[in-house]
């Protein structure tokens, strides 16, 4: 199999591409990423030099790249995206560009070259915040309330309307909040991990309650090929490990893995101004893919207490990327307060 990812050289991809290659000695990769702020090559130092995998520095939305470096390809996997919530609220054309041109030119370049499968990676904050104990079904009507979760809300019915148009099926898997090596550290697990190594407090909107269900990225990345490889073409399929808890809970079991205690814990908090439009809460039923066979393979604890580990032991890794992204936000009217993440 012959792979086209797109955005490989960010976050989930990069871990996706490292997994594949590691686990299938028969696939080839073509990772296809413009290098934008949160893409670093550093992420893939250790496969650069594998005959099966190149790497193509190109934009998403330039269709005659997209086209000659996709064709011949069996599969797409589209991680491209920006994905900050803070930074979409500030430069929102930016997102509709990537987010949602570039995923257009991606899926049309896809489907007159023919290729036989397309995975579109989107994320749970398409269907918007949901009440306890509910849960959001695949079917679910989609309610954004960002510009980022929009943005990638719009990229799901263009797939949609690929698929009922022109017939060519698009499948799609909605993500719950994923963590691990390798995220960019302006994401919440990553920020708060890295302030507390340079012994400083973490900034936490508002009162903390917003809960998430939290993913290990490497978990995420075998439901993402089980889905390729097994799903259903043109169906939808919600990716969530079932560890929701609150932004304050998560807050203090990272503190607790510091040696902090809770009174210590509440000194290191620095608490900011609550995101415009901020969801509550966001809820997934993973049923249809734990029917393909997944299941998470690391509990929540185990997998913080390996991601700690890896950011303690690689801070040449992300400690300019943190300068550079400070750098980047200073001209941000919310700058400072851009770290929670979604």
């Amino acid at each position: 199999m012959k792979l086209f990812v797109t955005g490989g050289a960010g976050f989930i991809g990069s871990n996706f591409i490292r997994w594949v290659l590691a686990q299938h000695t028969d696939v080839r990769v073509t990772n296809y990423d413009a290098l934008t702020y949160a893409g670093n090559l550093t992420n893939l130092r250790d496969v650069e030099k594998d005959s099966r995998y190149e790497f193509v520095q190109a934009d998403i939305c330039d269709t005659r790249n997209v086209m000659e470096h996709m064709a011949g390809h069996d599969a797409v996997v589209n991680f491209a995206a920006a994905s900050h919530v803070d930074r979409s609220i500030e430069q929102s054309s930016k997102f509709v560009q990537t987010n949602v041109l570039g995923a257009n030119t991606l899926f049309d370049g896809a489907m007159r070259l023919e290729v036989p499968r397309f995975l579109h990676v989107s994320t749970d904050e398409s269907y918007g915040s949901i009440d306890e104990p509910d849960l959001y079904l695949e079917g679910d009507a989609l309610s954004p309330s960002s510009p980022y979760s929009a943005s990638k809300a719009s990229a799901d019915l263009l797939a949609r309307a690929y698929r009922v148009t022109h017939g060519y099926p698009i499948t799609i898997t909605r993500a719950s909040n994923s963590f691990g090596p390798y995220q960019f550290p302006e994401k919440i697990i990553p920020l708060f991990i890295t302030n507390l190594i340079e012994n400083r407090p973490v900034p936490l909107y508002g009162t903390g309650r917003n809960a998430r269900d939290w993913t290990y990225v490497m978990d995420n990345v075998r439901a993402q090929w089980l889905v390729l490889t097994e799903g259903e073409a043109g169906e939808i399929y919600n990716i969530g490990a079932g560890n929701e808890m609150s932004n304050l809970e998560l807050t203090y079991r990272i503190m607790e893995r510091f040696g902090l205690s809770d009174a210590g814990a509440e000194g290191m908090i620095e608490p900011v101004a609550d995101r415009p439009g901020h969801d509550l809460r966001y809820a997934i039923d993973s049923s249809r893919v734990r029917h393909l066979g997944w299941e998470p393979a690391v509990t929540f604890a185990d997998a913080l207490a390996e991601t700690i580990e890896w950011y303690r032991q690689n801070e040449s890794w992300w400690r300019p990327l943190k300068v550079r992204g400070a750098s980047q936000r200073r001209g941000l009217t919310r700058a400072g307060t851009a770290g929670n993440g979604s």
